[in-house]
């Protein structure tokens, strides 16, 4: 299963420098189980928020890239639920003060390795990071 990091998915409904390489990605992956988690639904909207307010997105276009966002969920992925042991386990991984995974990063660790997914993401960074801690990642 393939578990898609937020930064994944902005790149792919928003302009960015990325988002090519990220759709061709995509494309590509037409026969592989997708997932995201409940915590993935939260952050794509917060940063597409983020976007409108440092004024790199249009609330236009927020609203047409969170209108298709929510397309892909309901149509196209798998939504993994978040229990009281994965945030117990994404506690364990942000105590790993060294790692610099910070609790939203942790969560999405956290889910992936309870649901044996990889997680594919932009961020270098969480990838090592995750790599380190046992968790299957992949940088695109």
């Amino acid at each position: 299963m393939l578990y898609l990091d937020t930064s994944v998915l902005v790149a792919a409904l928003t302009s960015e420098s990325q988002t090519a390489r990220v759709l061709d990605w995509l494309a590509s992956q037409h026969n592989e189980k997708m997932a995201v988690s409940d915590w993935t639904i939260t952050e794509f909207s917060s940063a597409l928020s983020l976007k409108v307010r440092t004024q790199q997105l249009q609330v236009q276009h927020r609203n047409s890239s969170l209108a298709a966002f929510h397309r892909l969920v309901s149509e196209s992925f798998e939504t993994l639920p978040i229990t009281a042991l994965m945030f117990r386990s994404a506690a364990q991984i942000a105590d790993r003060h060294v790692s610099g995974v910070r609790a939203g990063g942790a969560l999405h660790l956290a889910v992936a390795i309870h649901h044996g997914a990889t997680i594919y993401t932009l961020d270098r960074k969480f990838a090592e990071a995750g790599e380190n801690m046992g968790a299957m990642t992949k940088l695109l």
